[in-house]
């Protein structure tokens, strides 16, 4: 089973086989939001209210999401962030703050 920590190892051994060095945490960072982009112009045409164009319509949804991932674990990789401790310790946040808020909000019954 892949684990994030495993994840972040996999990038970082293909960065350093395949890629030659990381790109700069800014270039990366503006990658990221075009990543994001493309994932969201797919969302919108086939989840939401815009029609989706023709080149669209093959698009995997999977491998867009997917290179957000692989972006984001370079970001983390560069700047020394444990994406695992990271995200435990953001659902722990989360549990603690909004355990009853999503129960009671009528707009999700």
């Amino acid at each position: 089973m892949l684990t994030i920590e495993n994840a972040q190892l996999q990038v970082d051994q293909w960065i350093k086989t395949y890629g030659v060095r990381y790109f700069s945490e800014l270039t990366n960072m503006a990658i990221l939001t075009e990543e994001v982009g493309e994932l969201a112009r797919i969302m919108a045409r086939r989840f939401g209210d815009q029609s989706e164009k023709e080149s669209d319509k093959n698009k995997d949804l999977g491998d867009e999401m997917a290179d957000v991932l692989w972006v984001l674990l370079c970001l983390a990789n560069q700047t020394g962030v444990n994406l695992t401790e990271a995200f435990l310790k953001n659902l722990e946040k989360k549990t603690l703050r909004d355990h009853d808020r999503h129960r009671h909000n009528p707009k999700l019954r």
